[in-house]
């Protein structure tokens, strides 16, 4: 398993790591600061720099499926690497921090809509939940006008672990209705921002919500029935 050094610190833009593995899919290291894409939020981008001088762009992380492990995708054409060698993985900050503060803003969402999440994406510019909410009819100028309240009033994050057991023992901790959180590992990674919204999540986060800064609600669109699209985007 690759050692994921932004669950401890989702600010940490570069670290030291060793090649463990090159194959087609792409290159494998004992740890990473690079996020994989997972939980709406895509992977994260960037260079591997070595001490001669090669840089490796990379285009993509994502997580292997079997093995668990982090695949750095690099470029075409980019230099060669072999396994043992020493790089500094540094990833696009400017890139991730956007999708942390997106991220962010999606938590507080699910804090001022009530219904099952069925779905979501993050990008740079804006971000969408999708709601289970069959007969109900959204504001969207109340809705934009509570989440710059929640962002402006700057709660802190608190990033921690809860065992199995007590993950299902609070079984409405879980808003998404498609994805569940990964379980039988012993522990589970949740989101608290104390007050306003806990549930688990495995992505990246500003450490309070005034680091959002100003967003709008776009559309809300009918996906189905039940379905309703959310989109946010940073009003700046």
């Amino acid at each position: 398993m690759t050692e994921e050094i932004f669950r401890d610190d989702a600010y940490a833009q570069s670290c030291e790591a060793t090649v463990s593995a090159i194959d087609g899919d792409g290159i494998r290291l004992d740890r990473t600061v690079f996020y994989p894409m997972g939980g709406g939020q895509p992977g994260d981008t960037g260079v591997l720099k070595t001490a001669d001088g090669r840089s490796i762009a990379i285009t993509d992380t994502l997580k292997h499926r079997q093995t668990g492990e982090h695949v750095h995708v690099p470029a075409d054409g980019a230099p060669a690497l072999n396994a043992g060698e020493t790089v500094s993985a540094e990833i696009d900050w400017q890139r991730r921090y956007r999708h942390m503060r997106m991220h962010t803003c999606l938590h507080l969402l699910c804090a001022v809509v009530t219904g099952g999440v069925t779905g979501g994406s993050i990008g740079e510019a804006k971000g969408r939940l999708d709601f289970d909410l069959p007969d109900q009819t959204l504001d969207k100028e109340h809705i934009t006008a509570e989440l710059n309240r929640l962002i402006e009033e700057d709660h802190p994050l608190d990033g921690r672990w809860i065992d199995d057991g007590e993950l299902a023992a609070n079984p409405e901790l879980v808003r998404t209705m498609s994805v569940k959180p990964p379980s039988g590992a012993g522990r589970v990674r949740v989101i608290d921002i104390p007050g306003v919204d806990l549930q688990p999540c495995g992505g990246t986060h500003v450490r309070a919500t005034g680091e959002i800064g100003r967003v709008r609600v776009g559309k809300i669109e009918n996906k189905g029935r039940h379905n309703r699209r959310i989109n946010i985007l940073f009003d700046e």
